[in-house]
């Protein structure tokens, strides 16, 4: 199931894609997925990250192919490190490249959603804890990253984490093909199967740091191919399964 996000009529709700249509759910889905009978055209609403995050967790060097295009040892461990819930945005919402930033970059990403608290989790419960999967770019000021070594301003400004557009609930997320195309020119190409980390391994290592609530954010990394973007570029991040999150750069 495609569970949307949406503004429709200056009000906030979640849905099920059902085709063209919406089919509006009565709760939000960490409350339990009860639908409407009603429809709404998908062409009336304005996409909204399908997440209702306290924190937005992110790793570091997580695929294989990566770390060999940077030469790069594999981590022993999951390096996170977190963007703040300002950063996001929806499907279609334009990226804000800052004054002063030189470099903007891109980075295509598998995240999932929570859909209930949890702490200290093991691995062989993580599906107990996840609502479903998206797609995310972690956007970066690559000159800021370089200048400032440790990541916290590179990866924070308004508009760096665009997440959708539907929360998908039924994908297997261990061999999943995940690509980035920059002004329709394909950029990133890779598989999941290159996870240095898988996502069971990360919730249980993130909940053993920090509790999580329903709708946070854990992303997975990116592949091989990161590149930079400039004002009045398209990118789009494609997941198989999920969908095509698409921004414009401004």
């Amino acid at each position: 199931m495609k569970l949307i996000h949406f503004l429709y009529n200056r009000k906030e709700c979640w849905g099920a894609l059902e085709g063209s249509f919406i089919r509006p759910l009565k709760d939000e889905p960490f409350k339990g997925i009860k639908l409407f009978s009603r429809k709404i055209p998908l062409n009336g609403v304005k996409f909204l990250p399908p997440a209702k995050a306290t924190k937005i967790i992110l790793i570091g060097l997580n695929y294989k192919d990566h770390a060999r295009e940077l030469n790069m040892n594999i981590p022993g461990e999951p390096l996170i490190f977190l963007k703040p819930t300002t950063a996001l945005i929806g499907h279609k919402g334009a990226i804000i490249y800052p004054a002063g930033v030189t470099q903007l970059d891109y980075e295509g990403e598998l995240a999932m959603v929570l859909k209930k608290q949890c702490k200290n989790i093991k691995p062989r419960d993580f599906s107990k804890y996840i609502l479903g999967y998206t797609c995310l770019n972690d956007v970066t000021a690559r000159d800021l990253q370089r200048k400032d070594i440790q990541w916290t301003r590179a990866k924070s400004f308004d508009s760096f984490c665009p997440v959708g557009p539907y929360l998908e609930t039924q994908v297997n997320p261990q061999n999943l093909n995940i690509r980035s195309y920059l002004n329709g020119q394909l950029r990133q190409n890779s598989q999941t199967s290159q996870f240095i980390f898988k996502p069971e391994h990360l919730l249980s290592f993130v909940s053993r740091i920090m509790t999580l609530y329903p709708g946070d954010i854990i992303s997975t990394g990116t592949p091989f191919g990161v590149g930079s973007m400039k004002k009045g570029d398209k990118i789009e991040i494609e997941i198989e399964g999920i969908g095509r999150l698409i921004n414009y750069v401004k």
